[in-house]
């Protein structure tokens, strides 16, 4: 068996500002928690969270799923954080609301849903 030559130990990192991606879909809200270059620091779902099927997709789900997210995130050291909300889910309000109560600070919220200046021909209109 190869022996190693240097040991490498996992270090913490410490950082104070960072970016929570918020994607709010129809099925499911997925946080993602970066630190200002854009490397991941934790994530959480509302799948992960424990939530199936329909209940994926509630306000509440998205809840849970922000403070597991923020909980780890707290680890990091991390204290202020921008807001990047994308799609047009039910859990969009309920997760920045929660991020704010879980003793993040927002320092700012910004929707980068993603919009066509008319390219693409749209899929057909949904008739429920």
């Amino acid at each position: 068996m190869a022996k190693r030559s240097g040991s490498k130990r996992k270090r913490r990192r410490s950082v104070a500002r960072g970016i929570a991606h918020i994607k709010a879909s129809f099925n499911n809200t997925l946080i993602t928690i970066t630190d200002m270059n854009g490397d991941v620091l934790c994530k959480a779902s509302a799948g992960t969270v424990g939530f199936k099927g329909t209940r994926k997709s509630t306000p509440f789900a998205a809840q849970r799923a922000v403070e597991q997210a923020a909980h780890a995130a707290r680890r990091f050291g991390l204290q202020e954080v921008e807001v990047h909300v994308n799609g047009p889910g039910s859990g969009r309000d309920a997760a920045i609301t929660a991020l704010q109560s879980s003793g993040l600070r927002v320092h700012s919220i910004e929707d980068v849903t993603p919009l066509p200046h008319n390219g693409c021909r749209p899929k057909k209109r949904r008739r429920v």
